[in-house]
């Protein structure tokens, strides 16, 4: 089974990829994509580094771990694009693999207003990583969700571009490689 881990990766950072190693290693799923996404529908685009820079920082950051993969699906697909379309076409493209979703526990608390939700549940498993005071009781026995023991890291995004802004180092958060692509092409200065 492969677990689709859908994101900005804007950018990417450790607590992405202990996520999804964690999935790849700990679960039922043999490998984790992480699904780069051109504009998350639910999410304004503004302060979003170009999509190509975000997917090579992926890239970058996953060389050396052959159960990570990048996929750059989404950005041949009209935007927004949602979740239940994706599916729709990587089943198409890949018969032959089983795709589960990987999310957060606060992606699972708002998911019923996700579009199709409910054949998105029919079809895949949803993996599910925990965040701090979200409540899964209502998903518990729920047949297609698995909630993960993931460690639990406080780290995002929006942290990784405000220490950026302010010229504080991000070592150890975000791997060297990613580091010197964003020095390179001046990103989230």
């Amino acid at each position: 089974m492969t677990g689709l881990f859908f994101g900005s990766f804007n950018p990417i950072h450790i607590g992405h990829l202990i996520i999804a190693n964690y999935m790849a290693s700990y679960t039922d799923l043999k490998e984790v994509w992480f699904v780069v996404s051109p504009h998350n529908p639910l999410k304004q685009k503004s302060g979003l580094a170009d999509m190509y820079d975000r997917l090579e920082m992926v890239r970058l950051a996953t060389e050396n771990a052959p159960q990570l993969q990048v996929s750059d699906i989404e950005f041949k697909l009209p935007q927004p694009s949602y979740t239940i379309d994706t599916l729709a076409y990587l089943k198409e493209k890949h018969p032959n693999k089983k795709f589960a979703l990987i999310m957060g526990a606060d992606n699972l608390a708002s998911f019923k207003k996700w579009k199709n939700y409910e054949i998105l549940l029919e079809q895949h498993q949803l993996f599910v990583y925990p965040r701090p005071g979200i409540d899964l009781s209502e998903w518990e026995n729920h047949p297609s969700v698995v909630i993960t023991q993931t460690p639990q890291m406080e780290i995002s995004s929006t942290f990784i571009r405000n220490a950026i802004k302010e010229q504080k180092s991000i070592q150890f958060l975000v791997p060297d490689a990613v580091i010197d692509f964003m020095d390179k092409k001046s990103l989230y200065r």
